[in-house]
């Protein structure tokens, strides 16, 4: 070949360079040059001509992927730039990183807990649901290397690598999408791993320096952005936050606004001279409910609107609910609809109970607002009191109050004063005293004031404690019945004494304390929780009342038996003390009383028809011991003082056939 034709290759290598011609077209020059029949030094020249000009296409395309890179890097700059949040800013992070390395998958996984775990947050390009949401343990896969030892970390066959440390978890999922190259590089926030971009093909690829490089800065860039994009996120949410204060502030004062309005009105209405009745339907109309207000006895001072069903109880609701508002101390929603609000003047003056039913089923009331209308009704009702259902309570709770003092007021004063109220002293009445076992929380006032205006008696709080004055003659049953009412109420038990009957006003003082020592007898006996009076203690009975009712201990416990001996002439009573003075043997009885032991058996079954089958019972045995010790020292002294033997015995013997 001549100087000519080196000339003419060399030139046509530079043409296909200038062309960008791809790899092959040097190979076919090449060949063309061998087979043209140069000289073996012109085709060592033609041939480095032609590597050169590979290595300097090769140059050339790198510099243009270089570029190429660099360019997708800067709009992937400007791309993060635009305000995301931050699950919109990892699709648009992990769609440019498979754009940038034309990969078939990437994905974002984040640190919590301390490091301990990494939760995949995002991916791309994945083929199964199995890793969004993945939580994995922090010391597996290419995230632990890349956290120990913050840089990139690539492998081109993730399954078949040695180094990683696999985990079943994260190597199930590889498998799920079937991949195989996978690069990683961290996401600092400052100089401080908090997650990791990963990037993976479907097959083996062996990643250049400048692919790791350039998912390096789109990890940089990434961290920035995603730091930039919590931090959005936070401002956000701390706006919506303030926004949503700030709307409520306004609403608040709206609503403050509208609560002042209401009790200028109302308040108006009070300093205008209105009754209640007037300030009654002025308050439905601010509540949209009809309304009813009711003293603390349970008298119904005024009512607008229909708030009870018909045919309903009026004490099965107004007691539960009234107990209820006052002890809470604010308004109640009932069960059936109803509200309940207290009215009371300071901390402990009950004035009595707001009922109302709102006219839209279900409505939800301002309690704020209840409180307010309670309050103006509380005004109201101390203004009318001296011609009102509650003074006259509070006169008779007062006027209760002086009976139980002691020294009482004269005898004549407190005559005056009850039949100014309409009450008749002379009659019999009982003392009932009732004391909670728990929290009453204010409901015992309650139920007092409305049980003694229902039985027509008065009532009065003493230590915690309801005491009640109630006309009846029988204290037993008057306990029984406040204990089988207010124990279901109040929701554990009640203990209840009582004591009576009395007639006049000095003697309710003296009854009034022996209620209180038969209640403290009981909390000694461990009797809580029940009820019982003076005189069904028996014999503790007596020994507790203040006038020591001997005569009718006697009488409850054996006066049966002593008024058969005095009617037929037999010897019962006798026969019942050796009974017992023989430790409850009819034999040794017989002996004692030279009889057949046959004629006290008899004896015997006259005493239990008289006395009732119970009477050999420990408890009501000793009552009958007590009962004929009592009567037998009596009997001894009443014939002593007639001037006869002190030893003398009873009546003569008789036989009982």
């Amino acid at each position: 070949m001549s100087q000519g034709m080196s000339e003419d290759g060399i030139f046509a290598v530079l043409e296909l360079l200038a062309a960008g011609a791809p790899a092959q077209e040097y190979e076919a020059l090449a060949q063309r040059l061998r087979a043209s029949g140069a000289s073996a030094a012109e085709l060592a020249r033609l041939g480095r001509a032609v590597r050169l000009g590979l290595t300097i296409r090769t140059w050339t395309e790198r510099q243009q992927q270089r570029e190429a890179g660099m360019s997708a890097l800067i709009d992937t700059a400007r791309d993060l730039a635009t305000p995301h949040d931050v699950d919109t800013l990892l699709k648009v992070i992990l769609r440019r990183a498979r754009l940038l390395l034309a990969v078939d998958m990437s994905y974002i996984g984040m640190y919590d807990e301390g490091e301990r775990y990494v939760t995949i947050r995002a991916s791309d390009g994945h083929t199964t649901a199995f890793n969004v949401g993945l939580r994995l343990p922090g010391g597996s896969g290419l995230g632990s290397a890349v956290m120990s030892n913050p840089s990139p970390f690539w492998t081109p066959d993730y399954l078949a690598d040695e180094r990683i440390q696999h985990s079943g978890d994260i190597d199930y999922v590889v498998k799920a999408e079937g991949l195989q190259a996978v690069l990683a590089v961290p996401l600092n926030r400052g100089a401080r791993p908090f997650g990791t971009l990963y990037v993976a093909e479907r097959k083996v690829r062996h990643f250049t320096t400048d692919e790791i490089a350039l998912l390096s800065s789109l990890g940089d860039l990434a961290g920035v952005a995603i730091e930039k994009a919590e931090l959005l996120d936070r401002t956000t949410a701390l706006v919506a936050e303030l926004e949503q204060h700030s709307t409520r502030v306004e609403a608040g004062l709206r609503s403050a606004q509208e609560l002042s309005d209401t009790q200028h009105r109302l308040i108006q209405l009070v300093l205008g001279d209105c009754d209640l009745d007037a300030l009654a339907q002025a308050s439905a109309g601010e509540l949209n409910a009809a309304v009813q207000v009711c003293a603390a006895n349970g008298t119904i001072l005024c009512a607008s609107g229909h708030v009870r069903d018909e045919g309903a109880d009026p004490e099965s609701l107004l007691v539960p609910a009234a107990m209820d508002a006052h002890a809470a101390r604010e308004p109640v929603a009932l069960d059936d609809g109803l509200w309940a609000v207290p009215i009371s003047a300071g901390t402990g003056s009950n004035l009595g109970t707001l009922l109302l039913r709102p006219d839209r089923p279900g409505a939800v009331q301002d309690e704020r607002l209840l409180r307010l209308v309670a309050q103006v009704m509380a005004v109201q009702l101390l203004v009318e009191s001296s011609r009102t259902a509650i003074a006259e309570g509070q006169v008779r709770d007062d006027f209760l109050a002086d009976l139980l003092a002691s020294p009482q007021r004269p005898p004549h004063q407190l005559e005056q004063h009850a039949r100014r109220l309409g009450i008749d002293l002379s009659k019999p009445h009982v003392v009932v005293v009732a004391r909670p076992e728990g929290d009453a929380r204010g409901k015992m006032a309650i139920w007092a004031s409305s049980y003694a205006h229902r039985l027509s008696g008065l009532k009065s709080m003493h230590n915690g404690c309801a005491v009640l004055l109630l006309p009846g003659g029988d204290a037993g049953g008057a306990g029984r019945a406040v204990s089988a009412e207010l124990s279901p109420l109040l929701g554990h038990p009640v203990t209840v004494s009582s004591a009576g009957p009395v007639a006049g006003p000095a003697s309710v003082h003296h009854a009034f304390q022996e209620a209180l020592r038969c209640l403290d007898a009981m909390t000694s006996l461990g009797v809580i929780g029940r009820s019982a009076s003076v005189r069904e203690l028996g014999f503790l009975g007596v020994l507790l009342s203040d006038n020591h009712d001997v005569e009718g201990f006697v009488d409850s416990a054996i006066g049966p038996v002593i008024d058969y001996d005095q009617q037929r002439f037999t010897d019962l009573t006798r026969t019942l003390e050796t009974y017992f003075e023989a430790g409850g043997s009819p034999t040794n009885a017989a002996k004692k009383l030279h009889v057949h032991p046959n004629t006290v058996a008899r004896r015997l079954e006259r005493i239990s028809e008289l006395l009732g089958p119970q009477w050999q019972q420990p408890e009501r045995a000793l009552e009958v011991q007590l009962a004929l010790r009592v009567f037998r020292v009596r009997h001894s002294l009443r014939l002593g003082e007639r001037g006869a033997p002190a030893e003398a015995g009873g009546p003569p013997e008789a036989q009982e056939t």
